[in-house]
């Protein structure tokens, strides 16, 4: 059997195959099996290895011994020793027995789709919260697996799928694992408590919160940092935030609000990777407002967007006041543009143009304070005076003859509760609250 070595300075890249099992199944669920395996491609970049090549094999449902066909096993063994390929990746899960099955087949690393996210998530975790978060999924997923990771658990530092709790933690036996499962999931309550309190706090000094979400790549970075200044990592890589990142944004009334970047979601997101990352992502639950980010420019951005409500409705954010921003805009071919929807609640964006930067400013602050108004009510009717004063905020006020003139900011969601009485009082051409 062939040995291999894994420099623990990464001076050797690993070269890698990528394999894809496309089924009934899979074709049910609305996945472009080719958008998923480049989307692997991309994964595996991101984690530092080179591609060698990719696979993609057909069954009405995978093998249980193989998860390939036999056939198809043997096909790759080839691939592997005619291409000195050190890593085969896999675009689905792996059951523990089939991770052994193929490693002692292929005398080659093993890794799934999900094991290689966790492996990126163990590289770009800075904090300590991150870092428990990481930690917390990656013994989750390899518990119920201990028994397939013969290749992973054998070397020191060996390349992707080993960062994160190292050697000594995965080698333990079960018990010591679901002790340690425990006390993370312990300290990140604590971790979740100490976010609660500082929530609590925000909203007792009134402080506006907006939350950047989006599938992984979208761009959220780069508007958080065109929009704030705020000198913050973006990437055109996967996942190239991890922990939240909050800064002041000033909207053009001179309101100052709290701007978030969130972790980016992706399809087939593993369920243990969600609730771990639970803590962060409540600052999607508790915003006041969420900008859903999307990459114009991708041809699976309506699958994207499906991906992202998906996620959000698990954590229990889908009813959030929500503005889409299809960003990317400047690299979105021009009959493609036409085809983007969202109605009112939706504008084009290029994270690189002023103006589009100032128009999304506009847009945040209407969303959230509403919009400047005027109304004209008889001077004779002072209950409506007095609900313009209580349903929004009324920055100037005159007379004419017999009327009233207030110029006022109407929040859209207070107007449609309390306001209505004040429709007709709008003003021609400037009823731009009333929606």
């Amino acid at each position: 059997m062939r040995g291999y070595t894994y420099d623990t300075g990464a001076e050797q890249q690993e070269r890698a195959l990528l394999v894809s099992l496309v089924t009934d199944e899979s074709r049910r669920s609305g996945v472009d099996p080719q958008h998923s395996l480049e989307e692997l491609v991309q994964l595996a970049e991101t984690a530092g290895v080179e591609v060698a090549g990719t696979v993609m094999q057909n069954r009405d449902v995978p093998d249980s011994k193989w998860f390939v066909g036999k056939g198809k096993a043997l096909e790759l063994k080839e691939l592997v020793e005619r291409d000195g390929i050190s890593t085969v990746i896999f675009d689905q899960e792996l059951s523990g027995a089939q991770v052994r099955n193929l490693e002692e087949s292929l005398d080659a690393k093993i890794i799934d789709r999900t094991q290689l996210i966790l492996d990126i998530f163990a590289g770009r975790a800075k904090t300590r919260e991150g870092i428990l978060q990481v930690e917390l999924a990656q013994l989750t997923y390899l518990l119920p697996r201990l028994s397939g990771q013969g290749k992973n658990l054998s070397r020191l530092g060996g390349g992707i799928g080993t960062r994160g709790p190292g050697e000594t933690k995965l080698e333990t036996d079960r018990r010591h694992i679901r002790n340690r499962i425990s006390e993370l999931k312990r300290q990140l309550e604590g971790v979740l408590a100490h976010r609660s309190l500082h929530r609590e706090r925000r909203r007792k000094t009134g402080a506006v919160q907006v939350a950047l979400v989006g599938y992984t790549n979208a761009g959220k970075s780069t508007l958080l940092r065109q929009l704030t200044k705020a000198d913050v990592l973006a990437e055109n890589k996967l996942f190239a935030t991890l922990d939240p990142t909050s800064r002041q944004l000033k909207l053009p009334s001179g309101k100052e609000v709290l701007l978030t970047d969130t972790v980016g979601f992706i399809q087939n997101l593993p369920h243990d990777l969600v609730a771990a990352f639970r803590a962060t992502l409540e600052e999607a639950n508790e915003a006041d407002l969420l900008l859903h980010v999307m990459d114009a420019s991708s041809p699976m951005r309506d699958r994207q967007r499906e991906v992202v409500e998906e996620v959000l409705g698990e954590l229990g954010a889908s009813g959030k006041p929500t503005l889409l921003v299809y960003n990317k805009i400047d690299i979105c071919p021009p009959s493609e543009s036409e085809l983007l929807s969202g109605g009112s609640d939706a504008l084009r964006v290029s994270a690189f143009n002023e103006a589009d930067m100032d128009m999304l400013l506009g847009r945040i602050e209407d969303k959230l304070l509403g919009r400047v108004t005027t109304l004209r009510i008889p001077a004779s009717r002072g209950d409506l005076a007095s609900l313009a004063y209580r349903v929004g905020d009324v920055e100037a006020q005159e007379t004419e003859d017999d009327w009233l003139l207030l110029t006022v900011r109407l929040n859209e969601s207070d107007m449609a509760k309390w306001g209505r009485p004040l429709e007709p009082y709008f003003i021609e051409g400037d009823s731009s609250g009333a929606e």
